[in-house]
């Protein structure tokens, strides 16, 4: 892409979540979560692995600020713990949590890297899932009082926020399929958590209006393109009934204030408890919206009439999470939003990739796979910017290999290498990739012509 693509003030940033990255799970007054509980369950974290030490980020984080300071970013995308700050998940407040968030917060200033804020990336305290988790609406109004507790410790330092990180997963993967924390399969109750988390959304966003006037305020969406695997009106129909689950039900809510119409007719049965007022709440006007995108996903009806099936890709590269690479993908995400719903201030808050990453007889890493999808990824944010789609800046998933949910420490997604037994850092070609090209869009932004703004 050429030299107008990115623009001086674009924000270039990695991205990072408290239980993938912390550790310290039981130190200093921390509650349990849900992915605490989840990972003693049999089965359901590969090798019943944890995220008890991660990264140990809790202890090491000042080096892995200057690591990112060596990568140049103007910006860290991190998740406050909740259990962390609110043991219980409501009441009782753990200073020694805050004072954690704190260090962090002045170590980036120090830095000079600027912190975005995510209030929720699914570790919800334990206790409150023991009350009825995200399918009650008192864990909603929990939210919002442990958003106020951090607002007001962070606020005067903390420009950027997000409530939630990828409700769509926290709702339907952990209610509804069961593959992550806390292991429930309800159609009801993943659609009541759905309700829940975007009206714990809308009743943060008035509390961080009022704790920090100055903040810009955004949710991170988790959105994938939905294509028909075929040309059948069926296929294109399972498509629409998909994307009305993963997309609609969100972005409707969200910036129009209403649920999609096919999809509360479809679940009908499963509907979740709305009042008067909630829509309105949970459409509260946003300073931008978070796009995460990796992927897409190609779908078609069933022979049997079941409902839609997933298709896998005929051709094409695919990522060590068996995710097609699909660069296309996430320039159809931005537009859709800025196109068919006004957003006019987006991020990419998260996009990257996991191959298998080993240690060649150099002790480096050389990802070319990775350095070959953020490459194209990037290209095509720049398309988008360049044919009018207001993107104000691009989070890689993520800084360090990490916990990674329910695969463990089996698949890596970091620019830097994590030796998880000596937890050292190593960055692979990637990192040294991202912090060229960064200094590249600088560079090019600045001058009155230029040619190519990423390279291989």
């Amino acid at each position: 892409m050429t030299r107008p693509a990115f623009p001086a003030d674009f924000v270039w940033g990695v991205a990072a979540s408290a239980y993938q990255i912390e550790g310290a799970v039981g130190e200093d007054g921390r509650g349990e979560s849900i992915w605490d509980r989840f990972c003693t369950v049999p089965g359901a974290v590969r090798a019943g692995e944890t995220g008890e030490i991660a990264c140990d980020f809790y202890h090491r984080f000042p080096d892995d600020v200057r690591l990112m300071r060596e990568l140049g970013v103007d910006a860290f995308r991190f998740s406050v713990a909740w259990p962390r700050v609110l043991p219980d998940g409501r009441g009782r407040i753990n200073q020694a949590g805050l004072d954690f968030y704190d260090r962090l917060v002045d170590a980036l200033l120090e830095a000079e890297i600027r912190p975005f804020a995510n209030l929720f990336h699914w570790d919800l305290p334990q206790p409150l899932e023991d009350d009825g988790g995200w399918p009650v609406r008192a864990t909603a109004e929990a939210f919002a009082a442990y958003a106020e507790v951090v607002a007001d410790r962070l606020g005067d330092r903390v420009h950027d926020w997000l409530t939630h990180n990828e409700p769509f997963c926290t709702a339907w993967l952990g209610y509804g399929l069961g593959v992550h924390a806390p292991g429930r399969r309800s159609v009801a109750d993943a659609l009541a958590a759905a309700h829940h988390v975007l009206l714990s959304h809308g009743w943060t966003v008035d509390v961080l209006r009022r704790s920090a006037p100055e903040a810009e305020i955004g949710i991170a969406l988790d959105s994938r393109p939905i294509h028909p695997a075929g040309a059948a009106p069926a296929d294109a129909e399972a498509a629409r009934h998909v994307d009305g689950v993963t997309n609609r039900w969100f972005f409707d809510a969200l910036l129009r204030g209403e649920y999609p119409a096919d999809v509360l007719e479809r679940f009908a049965d499963a509907a979740p408890p709305i009042r008067d007022g909630d829509l309105a709440t949970i459409s509260a006007p946003l300073d931008f919206v978070g796009v995460n995108n990796y992927s897409r996903r190609l779908v078609r009806a069933a022979p049997d009439g079941s409902g839609p099936v997933d298709v896998r890709p005929p051709e094409g590269r695919l990522t060590d999470m068996d995710w097609e690479v699909y660069p296309p993908g996430i320039a159809e995400v931005l537009a859709r939003l800025h196109d068919d719903y006004g957003v006019d201030s987006l991020y990419v808050t998260e996009s990257g990739a996991a191959f298998t990453d080993v240690r060649s007889h150099d002790g480096c890493i050389h990802d070319v796979e990775r350095i070959e999808y953020l490459s194209d990824y990037l290209d095509a944010v720049a398309g988008a910017v360049v044919s009018g789609v207001p993107v104000r800046g691009h989070f890689v998933w993520s800084l360090l290999d990490n916990f990674e949910w329910s695969y463990g420490y089996s698949k890596r997604f970091g620019l830097a290498y994590v030796d998880f037994p000596t937890q050292e850092r190593v960055p692979k070609d990637s990192f040294s990739w991202y912090r060229d090209t960064i200094a590249r869009a600088r560079r090019t932004a600045s001058e009155p012509a230029g040619g190519r703004l990423s390279e291989r």
